[in-house]
């Protein structure tokens, strides 16, 4: 149960003012569904103004505070700028520009002849300065003056500055005291205020060290939790698995183990020979060879008489697998098996009866292989690929599914850089795929300009004329009327001008029969050309495709682009990695693309990845949905991450049951970060 102090934080939004039916869609599609959620929709930036007496002593594209006498207004014809002509004090005249039905607002706040307090940015159009639509018009000086340095939220459509930052000073008037969770020397040591007040000065832009110790908050919540479900690991009963090497001895693979391979098996068996479960993340670049690590971690299983079941996050990669597992484990004998949400009938009652009495050694399935219907005769061990796209709470459901708790072997095929590692996996032991199989071609990276796009569709031609497949990539689903961006159903419809009934699109917009059905063409060689967004990042396995063109390539992160450049180079043919780039490239943008041409090394990618973003920009994992945290910056993570770690240990460890007064003050701030998963392991849950 949530604490009793904490309720009125994670009441609706419709409980303040203002919020109806209405306003609730606009919150929502910004994650803001709780009081909780608006008091922690911290400002993105703060606009700072300056207060002048006069036009002359502002400078163009400043932000400034300035009474203005309104002298005439220039209608238009609904078409054009409505268009306010001002003077100041000294006769300087400006004009206050509206577009659209902001006309009408215009003429409300700056009736002819009276003096009004404008906040805005000063700028130039011809000969004349103006300031298009007005922050702020309002006839007492004191309360515009008030707003020099003012919030600026992110919104959705429907909102508006001034709406959500009403709302945000209610839901402000709501926080109660909590009790304080930090330990009192670290406290006193940052000089961080209490947490209520953090909120409150966040908001405001006043004392900086209020968003450390809001960011520190959040990761001693995570720090925490990952703990609290490593000790509860420990604690829980397992089954010692001892394999005896006879099916892996069967296995024949075309090519030797390399080190980083033998080693990591070599951990995973250690740890599977334990009485506590394992809990254990391997961590693979593109390419590494994850694959075999899991099939010999799963024959472990076998030889030792249980079973094994290796979970996938869509069907496609599922199936993906299993015609891989399977081919590599025909010579050892061991029955394996695909269940997914689209088996039926028959087939899919003759694999649950075969996973019930033993008869299946290895299944490979969705979320599906989890529900209620899916009974094993022994699960001992369960893998995870993809780990970032499954939470630890879900993860820690399929404990459930065994006689005793199973074994995990979590995989993830995108290098993350050690903090974030501790982060997101702070209670697992890792594992690294550090070396690619001997004989991985490199593949060729080349930059190329936007605008030889035409030259780029011809190569493609000839790409095709060889018999060879290619991807084609692009950031956006479709176009809109506010981003240049390039869109994949306006390049699908181009290329399929070209090359016909070659050329299939996919992407996560599409229903799932639909997107299954394109990719089956592609793999199948029906088609030569496939066109997507990022849905192909992972799981896709096509060798013959040798090609990818990846369009505005700046807009990714490092980590993407890796992680898309890994699916080709698939074969033993040359493949070619094409970034084109836009025309307006920011530094960091160009380094990120030189880095791209010169390395293929995904844990060192991933390292200048957070070096080169910093906090300004999300780091490539981000933009999957990887990254656990909404208030901590990269900066905040690198900086207080290890000292919120060790914290957190040693509450744990002389308090692992949180009973004590900063205990029960810990228990508060899981709640409230909605790690509560780590309270319910506490408890045996």
């Amino acid at each position: 149960m949530r604490p009793d102090i904490l309720n009125p934080l994670f009441i609706e939004t419709d409980a303040l003012d203002g919020v109806g039916p209405k306003m609730k869609k606009p919150l929502e599609k910004l994650g803001l569904s709780r009081v909780r959620d608006i008091a922690y929709h911290l400002p993105e930036r703060f606009v700072t103004r300056r207060a002048v007496q006069n036009l002359d002593e502002a400078s163009e594209g400043e932000q400034v505070v300035i009474a203005l006498t309104p002298t005439e207004h220039r209608g238009s014809n609904g078409r054009g700028p409505y268009r306010v002509l001002a003077q100041d004090a000294l006769g300087n005249i400006c004009s206050l520009t509206y577009f659209g039905r902001a006309s009408y607002t215009a003429k409300k706040l700056l009736p002819v002849g009276e003096q009004r307090w404008v906040a805005g940015r000063l700028d130039r159009y011809g000969d004349m300065l103006q300031i298009v639509h007005p922050d702020h018009v309002v006839e007492d000086g004191a309360e515009t003056l008030t707003r020099l340095c003012e919030p600026v939220y992110s919104l959705s459509e429907g909102l508006t500055q001034p709406r959500v930052a009403g709302l945000v000073a209610q839901s402000l008037d709501r926080l109660t005291e909590l009790p304080e969770w930090i330990e009192p020397n670290l406290l006193a040591k940052r000089e961080w205020p209490a947490w209520d007040e953090a909120l409150k000065l966040a908001h405001k832009g006043e004392h900086l060290l209020s968003r450390d110790r809001l960011a520190y908050d959040e990761l001693f919540a995570n720090s925490l939790a990952l703990m609290l479900v490593r000790d509860a690991n420990k604690g829980r009963k397992g089954r010692a698995l001892q394999g005896d090497g006879s099916l892996r001895d069967k296995l024949e693979l075309p090519f030797a183990l390399t080190g980083a391979q033998s080693r990591s098996i070599g951990e995973i068996e250690g740890d599977m020979a334990q009485g506590a479960p394992m809990l254990r993340l391997l961590q693979g670049d593109v390419g590494s060879g994850k694959t075999v690590v899991a099939l010999e971690a799963m024959l472990i299983a076998v030889e030792a008489g249980s079973q094994a079941a290796l979970l996938a996050p869509t069907e496609i990669l599922a199936r993906q697998h299993f015609e891989t597992l399977r081919q590599m484990a025909a010579p050892t004998g061991a029955e394996i098996a695909l269940l997914t949400g689209r088996d039926k009938g028959k087939a899919r009652e003759a694999i649950l009866m075969g996973l019930m009495d033993g008869s299946i050694d290895m299944v490979v399935g969705t979320h599906a292989i989890f529900q209620d219907s899916v009974s094993y005769k022994d699960l001992a061990l369960v893998v995870i690929d993809e780990q970032h796209r499954f939470g630890v709470s879900q993860r820690l459901m399929l404990a459930q599914k065994g006689k005793r708790s199973p074994h995990t072997l979590a995989m993830t095929a995108t290098p993350i850089p050690r903090t974030l590692t501790l982060a997101q996996y702070g209670e697992m032991d890792v594992s690294r795929l550090d070396e690619l199989p001997p004989g991985r071609q490199a593949i060729d990276t080349r930059v190329v300009a936007q605008e030889r796009l035409v030259d780029v569709i011809e190569g493609l031609a000839r790409h095709l004329e060889s018999g060879q497949q290619a991807y084609w990539v692009c950031p956006m689903v479709r176009e809109n009327e506010t981003d240049d961006i390039a869109a994949a159903e306006q390049r699908f419809l181009t290329l399929k001008e070209r090359f016909g009934d070659d050329v299939v699109l996919v992407h996560g917009q599409l229903r799932p029969e639909e997107k299954d059905a394109g990719m089956e063409r592609f793999a199948s060689g029906q088609a030569k050309v496939l066109v997507a967004t990022t849905v192909i990042e992972v799981g896709v396995d096509v060798p013959n495709s040798t090609l990818m063109v990846i369009e505005q390539a700046e807009r990714f992160g490092l980590a993407q682009l890796h992680q898309l450049r890994g699916r080709v180079g698939r074969g033993s043919e040359k493949s070619v990695c094409l970034l084109l780039r836009g025309s307006m490239m920011s530094e960091t943008a160009r380094d990120r693309l030189a880095l791209m041409r010169e390395t293929q090394d995904g844990f060192l990618l991933a390292e200048e990845d957070l070096r080169l973003r910093g906090g300004g920009e999300l780091l490539g994992t981000r933009q999957s949905g990887d990254t656990p945290f909404s208030v901590a910056t990269l900066e905040q993570i690198t900086q207080l991450l290890p000292i919120a770690h060790d914290d957190a240990k040693l509450l744990v460890d002389h308090d692992g049951g949180l009973a004590s007064e900063r205990g029960e003050a810990a228990r508060v701030l899981l709640y409230l970060f909605e790690r509560d998963w780590g309270v319910q392991l506490l408890r045996g849950g």
